[in-house]
């Protein structure tokens, strides 16, 4: 093939140029094409990277240009409704068609399985509830005996996606979507932007292993520092994040090309350097240790609901937060319970695929600690991971959750499009980039208000489905509410499938045996 194109390219050029001294001064500009391909040819051959492009000279380039090409195609043409990943046709066209106030009815009866195994579904009642009699506004107050400025939360919030990870346009549009609907907006770990507070929406302020706008100049937290933003009157809440579903273990990563000068200021880092999130903590080391400094944050924030966040890994190990917090008798306001499936903006695809508990059994296992130790009482719960739809808040709140957070749903209500191109700094939308160029296709103030809508439309259906349910509080949903088919011809409820605990039966001794390993393995003075 190397031989092939040297000839094919001096025969080509030699007959363009002789076209354009004898025939037309017009056949330079296919003279001037030839030259340019063969160019890239011969850089082709020399260069040592691609051992395709250096035996096939420019053909090779079709095979890279192809593999960037797939995943549109695959999208468009190829994919059927509900083969989608990781968000399929029909939950991302809702999510498009309620931000649009589009109409979001399904014709001709649903496209999946009933009968295939993982299949879930909702019982209702022959006796449903007037959606005018329900509350069109939920709401679930964080805060216990420690804490001075109980927060009224949406049971639907904003979940953690950082200025940095996303443009200023799109954590601009969320927090503005967040002020017109009354919710939530958490920040990430990359600490509290101006953009986050342009609009004036409720802020939850979530602090990572990085520390990023309560650090010094090592890279440790700095109280001080803490002090002097948290008093910030839009942030209603604060968030330790030990762990996120998507990589858990691995920490947080942002690349060098979304590192800008001004991201950089925020955060107290180098710019244009990619960014490592630490894996662990510094600020503490043991279970004890958590919980003495969630308390900290709480004091240092003048008594705002603080609580941690975490993917379920060792099970041990939340038994021993557990088991610290009744010794301590010092309780966050709040755990959020991440899920494997959760979204994130760059991970080693081992993370994401083989790393950390899914969201419905890590939520349900969280849930029934709390129960277990007699603890529920004190702490809320909040769910996060692939949380799209009300059925989603339904199958949620019924395993143990009392709100619920989402990213990516909100990231498609912004005009997301699953480019899947969110770790290159080249996102079409301008949701995930830090290109002023494509960032400035996204426009503000009309995508604040399809937040705003989507997060409407989808509390509503969340009501619709509890009324459906024959239930006048959404609170009442339980685990018997929901079904899996586990076989073919055989379904389970989430009861027989998580099986709820006694209220303290975990201190009383009462202990079930899937959890008596794990109990026993348990410290609070020690991971």
């Amino acid at each position: 093939m190397r031989k092939g194109f040297i000839i094919s390219a001096i025969i080509a050029i030699l007959i363009t140029a002789a076209l354009t001294y004898f025939v037309s001064l017009w056949w330079v500009i296919a003279l001037g094409l030839v030259v340019f391909i063969t160019i890239m040819g011969i850089y082709d051959m020399v260069q040592k990277k691609h051992s395709i492009m250096r035996t096939y000279p420019v053909l090779g380039r079709m095979r890279y240009w192809m593999e960037d090409l797939r995943p549109k195609l695959y999208q468009y043409f190829v994919e059927s409704d509900i083969d989608g990943r990781p968000i399929n046709r029909i939950d991302r066209s809702t999510i498009y068609q309620r931000a649009k106030r589009q109409n979001d009815n399904m014709p001709f009866g649903t496209p999946l399985n009933v009968y295939e195994e993982g299949y879930e579904w909702m019982s209702h009642s022959i006796a449903p509830k007037d959606f005018k009699t329900l509350d069109h506004n939920p709401r679930v107050v964080f805060g216990n005996k420690d804490c001075k400025q109980p927060y009224s939360a949406s049971i639907f919030n904003v979940s953690a996606m950082s200025f940095g990870s996303l443009s200023s346009n799109a954590i601009e549009a969320l927090n503005g979507g967040a002020k017109i609907g009354g919710f939530a907006h958490n920040t990430g770990e990359g600490g509290v932007s101006p953009y986050h507070l342009k609009q004036g929406g409720d802020l939850i302020w979530q602090i990572g292993t990085g520390y990023f706008g309560c650090r010094d100049d090592e890279g440790k937290f700095a109280a001080e520092v803490f002090k002097k933003n948290v008093d910030k009157p839009q942030i209603k809440m604060i968030e330790v994040k030990l762990s996120q579903g998507a990589k858990p273990g691995h920490g947080g990563i942002l690349p060098a090309k979304k590192n800008t000068a001004e991201i950089a200021a925020i955060r107290h880092v180098e710019p244009h350097t990619t960014i490592f999130s630490p894996p662990y903590h510094s600020a503490f080391s043991t279970p004890k240790e958590l919980i003495n400094f969630i308390q900290q944050l709480r004091d240092l924030s003048g008594g705002k609901p603080t609580g941690f966040k975490l993917c379920i890994g060792k099970k041990s190990e939340f038994i021993g937060i557990c088991k610290a917090m009744v010794e301590l008798d010092i309780y966050p306001d709040f755990i959020t319970v991440d899920g494997a499936e959760g979204g994130t903006g760059a991970a080693p695809q081992e993370f994401s695929n083989y790393v950390g508990t899914p969201l419905m059994d890590g939520l349900a296992f969280v849930h029934n600690m709390l129960v277990g130790f007699g603890i529920r009482q004190h702490i809320k719960i909040i769910a996060s991971g692939k949380i799209l739809s009300g059925f989603h808040l339904v199958r949620a709140i019924a395993l143990g959750a009392d709100t619920c957070n989402s990213a990516r749903a909100m990231m498609m209500a912004l005009g997301c499009i699953q480019a899947l191109l969110c770790h290159t700094n080249k996102c079409p939308t301008g949701v995930a980039t830090q290109n002023p160029s494509l960032v400035v296709g996204l426009d503000v103030d009309d995508k604040k208000v399809r937040v705003a809508n989507y997060h409407a439309d989808t509390i509503k259906t969340f009501l619709e489905l509890t009324g459906a349910a024959g239930l006048d509080d959404y609170r009442n949903l339980t685990r018997s509410h929901i079904y899996r088919r586990v076989f073919m011809n055989e379904s389970r409820t989430f009861e027989d499938i998580f099986p709820s605990l006694k209220p303290g039966c975990l201190v009383s001794g009462e202990i079930p045996e899937k959890y008596v390993q794990d109990m026993e393995m348990a410290n609070a003075d020690k991971w």
